[in-house]
């Protein structure tokens, strides 16, 4: 490998890097869990990107950070964005909100790595090898141990798959274009272009088709607030930090690691069943990361 690649690819593979990065955005799972029956999803997101809006922009003109320069990159900031915001957040929780056990919501987007390394191969010439393969396959199998006591039918509609593809296609595409347009935009101004395109967008769709109605209660605010620094100040620019510094296969593959670690959280904060399956599961899981990045 040539010292350039070596040194673009090795960051962004820090075992550190992705282990934070997979414990913060699976706490997204618990917050939505505890916010949604506060707020209808779409009126939750658009709070949710005004409110970092206002931090990331407070922060970006204390630390004088430079703005994209040239109408494409602000044009390359938007769309990633829409794709990751909009597009993924919105389907997932819109999912969850018409009924799809999250349990399936995770099994469909779960299909993400394997779409993100053909697309990878297809778009960034990225090289994924047969081991890499085994491993997304095997990571997705874990995953569909792990979710699968959670399997039900019930609220599994033409509605509700569709919004669980949007957030899956939204999310590949969104990886890939990231990793290709968006690898000189500094986070905290490109962060602040994002949120406030994502938020307009998820505004207009909230005040079209829900009522934008909230009940303002203390676990709404923890939620609330858990989500705006945790979760999109936190993990969002540790996932941005991994496809600029890694291969989007191998950043990708992390997410199979989401449900499993949310399981754990859903068991040791809820007490939801953590039955010998899905304990395979994420071994299963761990396993098939482990190939992808090895």
């Amino acid at each position: 490998m040539a010292k350039t690649d070596a040194a673009r690819v090795q960051p962004g593979a820090s075992p550190a890097i992705g282990a934070l990065f997979v414990l913060l955005w699976s706490t997204g799972f618990i917050g939505a869990k505890l916010g949604l029956p506060y707020a209808e999803p779409l009126t939750f997101l658009a709070l949710r990107m005004a409110l970092v809006v206002a931090l990331l922009l407070v922060v970006a003109i204390a630390m004088r950070a430079p703005w994209p320069r040239g109408r494409r990159a602000w044009i390359d900031a938007v769309v990633a964005g829409l794709l990751v915001q909009c597009g993924y957040l919105g389907g997932v929780f819109s999912a969850i909100h018409h009924g799809m056990h999250a349990g399936v919501v995770a099994l469909i987007v779960g299909l993400q790595p394997l779409l993100t390394a053909a697309g990878a191969a297809f778009f960034l010439s990225e090289r994924t090898t047969i081991r890499q393969w085994l491993g997304l396959a095997l990571g997705f199998f874990g995953v569909a141990l792990v979710v699968s006591s959670g399997l039900g039918s019930e609220g599994v509609t033409g509605q509700s798959l569709g919004l669980a593809a949007v957030a899956l296609v939204s999310m590949t595409a969104g990886t890939l274009y990231q990793k290709r347009f968006g690898g000189t935009m500094d986070f905290r101004t490109g962060g602040v272009i994002q949120y406030s395109a994502s938020g307009a967008v998820l505004l207009a769709l909230a005040a079209a088709t829900e009522s934008m109605h909230i009940v303002w209660s203390k676990p709404f605010v923890f939620a609330l607030t858990w989500l705006v620094v945790v979760l999109s100040l936190g993990a969002i620019s540790l996932l941005y930090l991994l496809i600029k510094r890694g291969k989007a296969t191998a950043v990708s593959s992390l997410f199979y690691l989401t449900p499993p670690v949310t399981a754990v959280m859903a068991f040791l904060l809820f007490g939801e069943a953590l039955t010998p399956v899905a304990l395979l599961g994420m071994v299963i899981a761990v396993a098939g990361v482990a190939l992808v990045n090895r």
